[in-house]
């Protein structure tokens, strides 16, 4: 080992204790807030639950435009009206995220007739709420196709442009089934598994691009259509979150610029015991928190 490669071996771990600390007392002290008055915000789902949410948090916040995708018009009209009323400009365009061509014709429509984005959000999801033998093959593709790949094709769609910019926030609202999986959401879990490993991995090659950002959001249940009828064996210790709450955190982190964010706070002791616990201990915690049956009753959006 030559001395360039042993003094780089010696500083990392006073380099790591110096972002430790440097992180901690940033918690404690109000942070630099990105101004989204010059913002192009685009949100895939964003005809309901908590992409409409989103959609109205971001006008609230003073976003210069908003823009809405989804696959039902219906839904994607009356949030666009409901935000025009609230003195935002806002338009709305049908978009299969999973469809690669439908994204990348619609991102040049966009760009056209709005301008460039330089907030996406990648909010579109679907469940199909079964467990594996008891899943459609075409559902189970349907998940990853929309909850994963659907990522892949909207990131690439505008991403470039950020960069060109110098100015630019991707923004994934995942799950915190993406680290704790349970029984009856398998093509969910899988999907939201391989969307925070994207995320990841981009928030890791985007370090060196100046002015461009991520923030990945993992909530905890979330009270919305998608999941209607999951049921939570303690609701008094592990009530589901309400979608504006997690709407309010997630345009707060991307003010902040904050890579991942868990909600609630208290999920950052599962990802802690997840890494500690032996299989046999977090069996048990799932049997007690009544995660291997919640998706019993589940019934999804209807």
């Amino acid at each position: 080992m030559d001395l360039k490669a042993l003094g780089c071996v010696v500083l990392l771990p006073i380099q790591i204790l110096y972002y430790i600390v440097k992180a901690t007392v940033c918690w404690f002290l109000p942070s630099r807030r990105r101004d989204l008055t010059g913002d192009v915000v685009l949100i895939t789902g964003g005809g309901r639950g908590i992409g409409r949410h989103l959609a109205k948090e971001f006008a609230v916040r003073g976003a210069k435009k908003l823009i809405l995708w989804g696959r039902t018009e219906k839904c994607l009209k009356e949030a666009c009206e409901e935000i025009a009323l609230m003195g935002t400009e806002c338009h709305y365009f049908v978009c299969d995220v999973a469809n690669r061509e439908e994204v990348y014709k619609q991102a040049k429509v966009v760009r056209e007739k709005v301008g460039d984005v330089t907030i996406l959000v990648n909010n579109a999801a679907v469940v199909h709420g079964k467990h594996l033998l008891n899943s459609d093959d075409d559902a189970l593709l349907k998940s990853q196709h929309i909850n994963t790949m659907g990522q892949f094709w909207t990131t690439k769609a505008f991403l470039p442009r950020m960069l060109e910019l110098q100015n630019g926030h991707v923004v994934c609202i995942n799950s915190i089934l993406s680290l704790s999986p349970i029984p009856g959401a398998i093509d969910y879990c899988t999907s939201k598994a391989s969307s925070l490993a994207f995320m990841e991995s981009l928030t890791l090659g985007l370090l060196d691009c100046p002015g461009v950002g991520c923030t990945t959001v993992l909530p905890f249940h979330t009270n919305t259509e998608m999941f209607q009828g999951m049921r939570v064996r303690f609701p008094q210790l592990f009530p589901p979150l309400k979608p504006e709450v997690v709407a309010q955190k997630t345009v707060d982190a991307v003010r902040t610029n904050t890579a991942f964010v868990y909600l609630p706070w208290t999920m950052h002791a599962l990802v802690i015991l997840k890494s500690m616990l032996p299989q046999s201990a977090l069996e048990e915690i799932h049997k007690f928190s009544g995660s291997y049956t919640c998706m019993n009753t589940f019934k999804g959006r209807t």
